[in-house]
């Protein structure tokens, strides 16, 4: 039991009568929280709540149904949510003709926009050399067409884009990047990946200020249907952003509308983010970051630091491996960085006290990630700096300890640490069973003392529910699936308690926010959500289906469904 002596008055909202686990240190449970003033001033029984309860006090009976943090998501770009008016949403559908048929109706439902941008076709839904322009050009031939793959690492674009960037069968492909080409024609098939589709998106016209606010805004509702209060956005550009962006330079505005939301009052999720870095720059570009970092002064809304792409994807063969690909045995990708202007970027930033967030998908990127981040640690001296490397797809268990001695946090994507179709369909084709096999180890990090803040890398996951994320983290399959073949590594199987805590306070101490938020204390922040079942007392195949029935953000309710 636990109450604020400097705050000892009626509270606004108590919530009683529940299971609230706290996440704190000691995982404590209590039965009752008191908020005033956005802030928890009580944490305890029902009844020294019940001192607390005002005339104006809204008193909530949770009736033994769960309490807990607000869910933090470490990796999800809320602003490349753009909404269905001004993108086509692919996401949902499966086939070629799905996805052209739905290029036709929203062009001409939408002839004022100069380009047809969209998001969510499946690599594995074509041949490894990707879709075609031509089936593009077929329905859009008079506007470029810009459609972004799921995982985020690839664009489809027709013969119009193409014309406008000036791309032809001899245009130099920049390193790291790959332009497919049509075996037939010698030209350029229409599907462009990784640091080559800048030549495109760098010239065509980004989405606005207002577009990019409208799907933010869509984002933080869907966020608050299913519970989570905190977020890192891990690529947003500055408005003058050019060179090598990995082929979003749709998105330079990003910044801009964050600031507008915030400075409006809209935001209702707190979001940290980081701004990408460009390859071709090295440590050149860190005084500008840390000038765009210093600039923003808005509780809800702050950059970090910078973010790294070290590598592409396994589906896109992109993706910076040890040992080549199984259907390419003399080819094992080609990392984005050269490995001393990663080094030296990464010591200019940790010496101005800049967080560095690192996509590493293969193990080579990831010894590659962990060799920068040394660098820079002998170079500076040890400091709590909180480096994050993500997605870790492919890792060499060797490296796993220098995670827990060089302080880096783990951002893994549990949603995906399953079998399925694309696990035998892509990443057995594509790595070989033994390495497909050994995809995704989590529990392996924990063991070894590395801090893990899960994500889900929105929208690449659409939809992202943390509660699917934390069950997926436990099974390690998918719920429903008997076959015991079909766990993806099960001693890589984490607890509910430790599923719970990647999702809250690991994920704000990962966000340097663990003073505001990620658990249930005295002094912090009334980020709450209410499920309608305990979490420990139902099997772990039931978790990702139960309902979230209230989400508070600072103490205001920014979700309840009407069963509470």
């Amino acid at each position: 039991m636990s109450v604020n002596e400097d705050l000892r008055q009626h509270a606004d909202i108590i919530l009683q009568n529940g299971v609230v686990y706290t996440v704190d240190q000691r995982r404590s449970l209590a039965e009752a929280v008191a908020v005033a003033g956005g802030d928890i001033i009580y944490v305890g029984s029902n009844s020294g709540a019940a001192g607390l309860t005002g005339p104006q006090t809204e008193v909530i009976d949770l009736g033994g149904k769960m309490l807990l943090p607000g869910f933090i998501d470490s990796h999800a770009h809320a602003s490349a949510t753009i909404n269905e008016d001004d993108s086509v949403i692919l996401d949902g559908l499966d086939s070629a003709a799905a996805y052209v048929s739905a290029v036709k109706e929203f062009a001409a439902a939408h002839p004022d926009l100069s380009v047809i941008y969209g998001h969510g076709w499946r690599n594995e839904a074509f041949a490894p050399e990707g879709p075609l322009k031509e089936a593009l050009d077929a329905v859009v031939w008079n506007r470029p067409v810009s459609l972004m793959s799921n995982d985020g690492h690839s664009i489809w674009v027709n013969s119009r884009a193409l014309e406008m960037a000036g791309v032809t069968r001899h245009t130099p492909c920049p390193a790291g990047g790959l332009i497919e080409m049509n075996p037939m024609t010698g030209e350029p098939a229409g599907t462009v990946r990784e640091t080559a589709r800048d030549l495109i998106q760098n010239v065509l016209p980004p989405y606005t200020v207002e577009q990019i606010k409208t799907g933010i805004r869509d984002f933080l509702r869907e966020a608050a249907r299913v519970g989570i209060t905190s977020v890192h956005d891990p690529l947003l550009l500055l408005p003058d952003s050019g060179g090598q962006l990995n082929g979003f330079g749709s998105a330079r505005n990003s910044v801009a509308a964050y600031q507008n939301l915030a400075a409006n009052g809209e935001l209702t999720c707190r979001v940290r983010g980081t701004i990408l870095t460009d390859p071709t720059r090295g440590d050149l570009q860190v005084p500008a970051l840390a000038a765009a970092c210093a600039a923003q002064k808005h509780p809800l809304f702050r950059i970090n630091g910078a973010k790294v792409f070290v590598d592409g994807v396994v589906e896109g063969g992109t993706a910076y491996l040890q040992k080549p690909y199984a259907h390419k045995p003399d080819f094992r990708g080609e990392p984005l960085w050269e490995q001393d202007r990663l080094n030296a970027l990464c010591r200019a930033a940790d010496r101005l006290n800049l967080q560095i967030h690192i996509h590493a998908i293969g193990d080579a990127a990831v010894k590659m990630a962990l060799e920068a981040l040394e660098y820079a640690r002998a170079h500076n001296g040890p400091r709590d700096s909180r480096h994050l490397i993500t997605h870790l797809q492919i890792v060499d268990y060797g490296d796993i300890p220098r995670f827990a001695r060089l302080g880096v946090v783990g951002v893994p994507q549990p949603f995906w640490h399953v079998k399925g179709a694309f696990f035998r369909e892509i990443e057995v084709k594509f790595l070989g069973i033994e390495r497909a096999e050994k995809e995704y180890p989590m529990k392996s990090f924990l063991d070894a003392g590395v801090t893990l803040a899960s994500a889900s890398d929105y929208p690449v996951q659409v939809p992202s529910p943390p509660l699917v994320g934390i069950m997926r983290g436990v099974l390690r399959r998918q719920a429903g699936e008997t076959d015991p073949d079909e766990i993806l590594g099960s001693s890589e199987r984490m607890t509910p308690a430790d599923m719970l805590a990647s999702f809250t306070i690991s994920g704000a101490y990962a966000n340097g926010i663990e003073d505001e938020t990620g658990s249930i204390e005295v002094g912090k922040k009334a980020d709450l959500v209410v499920l309608e079942k305990n979490l420990f007392d139902i099997p772990a195949e039931q978790i990702g289906a139960v309902p979230v029935l209230m989400t508070l953000f600072e103490g205001r309710t920014v979700y309840r469904d009407p069963a509470i």
